[in-house]
């Protein structure tokens, strides 16, 4: 049976992440490595100046006092017996679209699996008041299926590479079905920092716009949730603009190791 490793941004008792474990235990045996409080927006950041904990809560659950780049690493190194076959974190409350994969935990989960050789899933759902995440778990639990048999058919995700998935706010009968998408992008158009006044008459401020444009890249992550598909997207560990290189490689920057000026442009 695989083991699947199963962690998110949202902490240990968000809903999102108990209905992720419930359905995948369908796939395989389910750990459940997260943090023990909300750690949304905490990117791929690492715990270095304070030790952590591990907290047993339901079998197989463990909370840290952490973040989810954390989790993954007490969960690989000291908490499974043996590394999994496959990492999915989520079920974000909220989409990681566009520019958001930068900042997201749950996206910096499936980093980590990533870098340590895990083949790794991110998932997060657009949400509303009333919504639930049934369908995300439904679909979680498919491509979970999905990557673990392509795997033992030889045919496992490149190297480097994770899924991002974003799952639109609708109820499984009205999703029009799934595409692979590019990464969107984004822009606030005001309020990106928000000042306020507490009642001492001191400011203080809130990070995060109120109005934002989607540019119009009909092949993008955006583009497929907002038509009513789910919107799968392979993340690149490797950031390095390749195409750029050769442009770039025609600079020439005036500086030497002795603080002279580079003998090429004299």
């Amino acid at each position: 049976m695989a083991r699947i490793l199963v962690s998110n941004d949202d902490g240990i008792d968000a809903p999102g992440i108990q209905a992720l474990a419930a359905a995948l235990k369908a796939v395989g045996e389910v750990t459940v490595v997260a943090p023990e409080r909300e750690q949304s927006a905490a990117s791929h950041a690492l715990t270095l100046h304070k030790p952590l904990r591990i907290y047993e809560g339901r079998p197989g659950q463990y909370a840290i006092s952490g973040t989810p780049t954390d989790c993954v690493n007490m969960a690989v190194h000291q908490i499974m017996a043996e590394p999994p076959d496959l990492l999915v974190s989520g079920i974000n409350r909220g989409a990681n679209l566009g520019d958001d994969v930068t900042y997201s935990g749950t996206v910096s989960a499936a980093m980590e699996g990533t870098l340590l050789g895990i083949p790794s899933i991110a998932i997060s759902q657009l949400f509303w008041q009333d919504s639930d995440y049934q369908t995300s778990a439904a679909f979680a639990a498919t491509l979970a299926q999905t990557v673990l048999d392509n795997i033992a058919a030889g045919n496992p995700l490149p190297v480097d590479t994770l899924l991002n998935v974003n799952v639109p706010d609708l109820p499984q009968r009205l999703i029009r079905g799934t595409r692979w998408t590019t990464q969107g992008k984004r822009r606030f158009t005001k309020d990106q920092v928000i000042e306020q006044v507490d009642p001492r008459g001191r400011k203080y401020y809130w990070v995060g716009g109120s109005a934002v444009l989607w540019e119009g890249d009909p092949k993008s992550d955006h583009a497929a949730v907002t038509a009513g598909y789910i919107s799968v997207m392979p993340v690149h560990l490797d950031l390095t603009h390749y195409g750029a290189l050769e442009a770039l490689s025609q600079w020439q920057i005036p500086f030497s190791s002795d603080g002279e000026p580079d003998p090429e442009r004299s």
